[in-house]
């Protein structure tokens, strides 16, 4: 196994070799606090916070609600899968710096055999790299800090924090929401879940105790990676028995989106008419969001664990302490259930953004799709700008919308890629990063103008050169 020190060693010689970060070139303005504004200290707002630091653009500020780093992100937390479901080789955080990148830091650690022996990367490996990324380019994130409300102003934003639960408000210029799968939205749970007792049901977003669920009957509604995760360690927990309950008759086994993972396709996707980008976020829609094989392999090797196909619950209820639930006309009994049933996209369910939501363009106001192509969960998607702005519902009514930048999910049906996951990286990021740079460049166009037209002190005076110039001889005649 390699020394630690080489990581670092190699890192830092990748930073000298790229040169000191541009000093900021961002005239401040009186009466704001950050020129930037990231929420969310998770692998995408610190990926930024170092993008931005590269473009020259000082007073960035990144907050995250966890309570500490431990706690930040989805890796150590929500997150329950063996390994991540992205290839090994995409372009992450490093923004193609292999020096920054996870394989330098694997090898480094463990060797170039051991990466080569690695199909995808582990989770918890992916955790200590970030940690390890966020530490060694030194990014502060401020733990313990909420965002409650946006309140916009005149070429600005007022932001109301909860911070460790006292109130305070600050000012930035540009937002970027780098705050997840929840960020536009939230965890959606089937009614005939959510009216049970709350003690009864948690989402796979939620802090589970598993360990609580030794020798207890769990059921677990959902058939996709994040359902088969949760089934898998709740029967590495020692679960008596484990049931998924599948709506379609067969599991999504086809990955589409691979169809349009080259260059052309993800490089130009938001140069595709909207009715080919609908008809691509319909048929995955339609075709299923794919379970690894590992991650089903995972639960398949339990006798205990049951799998339901083509079953809906139809209904539950609390009796003598358990679920009774009926499912395909069956009376079945569970002491708990999770739901893996995914998230909801609307702006007005998140409080920071309630208060202009309805000013958001949704795909719903922009595209009219053919009949029996209609479907109301994607047409409550933002429909996002090439740099992941809001655009307006009405043109003139909400211009600030342009200036808040949205890295989560939300963003799949205007861009193509599931954004904040790896995949959409390598595209989004220096995308977001040069129009943040040019909207705070144009803003302060007079402050640059005189810049670009100040004296520039020369390097030297005639006397470096006198005696070189040419002199042509005169003839005595």
């Amino acid at each position: 196994m390699t020394q630690i020190a080489d990581v670092d060693r190699d890192a830092r010689r990748t930073l000298e070799l790229l040169g000191p970060a541009p000093d900021n070139w961002v005239p401040e303005r009186p009466g704001i606090d950050h020129d930037v504004f990231i929420v969310g200290g998770g692998q995408t707002g610190c990926a930024f916070a170092f993008a931005l630091r590269r473009a020259g653009i000082g007073r960035v500020s990144v907050i995250d609600a966890a309570a500490n780093a431990a706690k930040a992100g989805v890796w150590l937390n929500r997150a329950r899968m063996n390994k991540l479901r992205t290839p090994k080789i995409l372009v992450g955080p490093e923004g193609g710096l292999p020096g920054l990148g996870f394989r330098a830091w694997y090898e480094a650690r463990f060797g170039e055999a051991s990466y080569q022996e690695i199909d995808r990367i582990p989770r918890e490996r992916w955790a200590e790299y970030l940690a390890w990324y966020r530490e060694f380019l030194q990014i502060p994130v401020r733990y313990g800090t909420r965002l409650v409300r946006i309140e916009p102003q005149d070429a600005h934003f007022r932001l109301h924090l909860d911070v460790n639960g006292s109130t305070h408000v600050e000012t930035a210029r540009k937002l970027l929401l780098c705050n997840g799968v929840a960020g536009n939205g939230g965890a959606f749970v089937p009614p005939v879940l959510a009216q049970l007792p709350a003690r009864f049901v948690a989402h796979t977003s939620d802090p589970i105790d598993f360990v609580a669920l030794r020798g207890k009957s769990v059921a677990v509604v959902g058939g996709a990676a994040s359902a088969f995760d949760a089934a898998a360690t709740a029967l590495e927990a020692g679960a008596a028995e484990v049931h998924l309950f599948a709506r379609r008759a067969s599991l999504a086994a086809t990955p589409v989106s691979r169809a349009r993972a080259y260059p052309g396709a993800y490089d130009n996707y938001f140069d595709l008419p909207d009715a080919l980008r609908w008809a691509q976020a319909l048929r995955f829609k339609r075709s299923g969001s794919t379970a690894p094989p590992d991650s089903i392999e995972r639960v398949t090797r339990f006798d205990n664990f049951h799998l339901h196909l083509g079953t809906q619950w139809e209904s539950a209820r609390e009796t003598a302490g358990q679920i009774e639930a009926v499912a395909a006309g069956e009376s079945l009994r569970f002491d708990f259930a999770i739901a893996g049933t995914g998230y909801f996209i609307d702006p007005a369910a998140r409080p920071e953004l309630a208060g202009f939501a309805s000013q958001i363009l949704l795909w719903r106001d922009r595209f009219t799709p053919p009949q029996g192509d209609a479907d109301d969960e994607l047409g409550a998607h933002p429909y996002l700008g090439e740099a992941l702005e809001y655009q307006q519902k009405v043109a003139g009514q909400a211009p600030f919308l342009k200036d808040i930048h949205v890295y989560n999910p939300a963003g799949f049906v205007s861009a193509g890629v599931p954004v904040g996951d790896v995949p959409s990286m390598k595209r989004d990021i220096p995308a977001v990063v040069r129009r943040i740079s040019r909207d705070l460049f144009l803003a302060d166009i007079d402050s640059h103008q005189r810049r670009l037209s100040a004296d520039v002190p020369a390097e030297f005076d005639e006397s470096a050169y006198a005696a070189s110039i040419w002199r042509r001889e005169t003839s005595s005649a």
